[in-house]
C-alpha cells in the first residue's frame, strides 16, 4: 500500500532533519502534531539540494543536481517518488498549495552555488537570498496557516524576514566555511579576507532588523505554529548575539555555535512565555 510508503518518506524526512539540525529539529518538535511533519518534509527537500552544490565535492555536483531536478519535477508531476524525500516534500507540496514559483526560486539559488562565488552587488545579495531562504520561509507559513489566503498574505513579508534572518545568521557563522573552503562570498562590499569590526557590525545591524520584523509575524501566527517558529527565533537570536560579542578575527578562524545546554535553557524560558501568553 502507498500509504506505507508515504509513512516511510516522512521518517526519513524527520531522519534528515534530526541528523544535519539539531536546533531545527528541536524547534519542529515544538510544533503542533498536525503540521510537524509537514514541516521535516521541507526541510528534507530543502537539505538535499543544499548538500549536492555545497558537500559532494567528490561528483560530478551539476549532473547530480539535474537529476534530483528531474526527480523533483517529475515527483510534483506524478504525486509520487521512488526518492522517499522527494515523495514526502511532494505530499506537503499538494496538501498545501504552495506555489511552483517558491520552488523554482529556490532551485534556482541552489544552481547559481554550482558556479557563482562571490556577490558584488545587493540586487545579486538579495536575489539569492530571495531564493534560499524567503521562500522556505514562505513555504512553511503555507503549512502554518494551512491554506489561509488572507493569514499568508498578511504574514508572507514576516516569514521572508525571518528566512533571510536565519541565512544571514548561517552566512557570518560560516564565514570561515563558506570562503575558505568553498571560496565563496555573499555579503557584497565586504572583504572576508580582512573582516573588520566596522564590517561585522553592519551585517549584525541589518540582521537584527529583518529579525524586527520576523518577530512581528511570529505574534500573528496560529497558536499550532506560533511556540515552534518563536523556539527557532531565540536559537537563532541568540547565535546573532553571540557573533556580535565575538571578535571579527575569531569569527573567521572558528564556528560559533550555542552549546547544547544553552540550547535547553532557551527552550524551557521560551515555553514559559508562550504558555503565560507573553508571545
Amino acid at each position: 500500500m502507498k500509504g506505507t510508503f508515504d509513512q516511510v518518506s516522512y521518517q526519513c524526512s524527520k531522519i534528515v532533519t534530526e541528523r544535519y539540525s539539531t536546533s531545527f529539529a528541536l524547534a519542529t518538535k515544538m510544533l503542533h502534531s498536525s503540521i510537524r511533519s509537514h514541516i521535516y518534509n521541507i526541510y528534507g527537500f530543502v537539505r538535499f539540494a543544499d548538500e549536492i552544490v555545497d558537500t559532494f565535492h567528490d561528483y560530478e555536483k551539476e549532473v547530480l543536481f539535474n537529476k534530483f531536478e528531474a526527480e523533483l519535477e517529475a515527483s510534483l508531476k506524478d504525486r509520487i517518488s521512488l526518492n522517499p524525500i522527494l515523495n514526502s516534500f511532494q505530499h506537503t507540496y499538494h496538501t498545501y498549495g504552495i506555489p511552483k514559483h517558491l520552488v523554482d526560486s529556490f532551485m534556482k539559488s541552489m544552481r547559481m552555488d554550482l558556479t557563482k562565488n562571490i556577490y558584488r552587488t545587493d540586487a545579486e545579495y538579495k536575489e539569492y537570498i530571495y531564493g534560499s531562504a524567503d521562500v522556505v520561509g514562505l513555504m512553511c507559513l503555507k503549512v502554518f496557516v494551512k491554506g489561509n489566503e488572507q493569514a499568508y498574505n498578511e504574514l508572507k513579508a514576516s516569514a521572508m524576514a525571518l528566512g533571510s534572518a536565519f541565512q544571514k545568521v548561517n552566512f557570518l557563522r560560516d564565514v570561515k566555511a563558506d570562503f575558505e573552503d568553498l571560496n565563496r562570498s555573499y555579503f557584497p562590499n565586504t572583504n572576508l579576507k580582512e573582516l573588520d569590526e566596522a564590517s561585522k557590525t553592519r551585517i549584525v545591524e541589518e540582521i537584527k532588523a529583518d529579525f524586527a520584523l520576523g518577530y512581528k509575524g511570529i505574534l500573528g501566527l496560529p497558536a499550532e505554529a506560533k511556540f515552534g517558529v518563536y523556539t527557532a527565533y531565540k536559537y537563532y537570536f541568540k547565535l546573532l548575539k553571540k557573533l556580535q560579542n565575538t571578535p571579527s578575527l575569531e569569527i573567521k578562524n572558528a564556528r560559533i555555535r550555542v552549546p547544547n545546554y544553552q540550547k535547553f535553557s532557551l527552550l524551557a524560558r521560551s515555553y514559559v512565555k508562550y504558555k503565560m501568553n507573553l508571545v
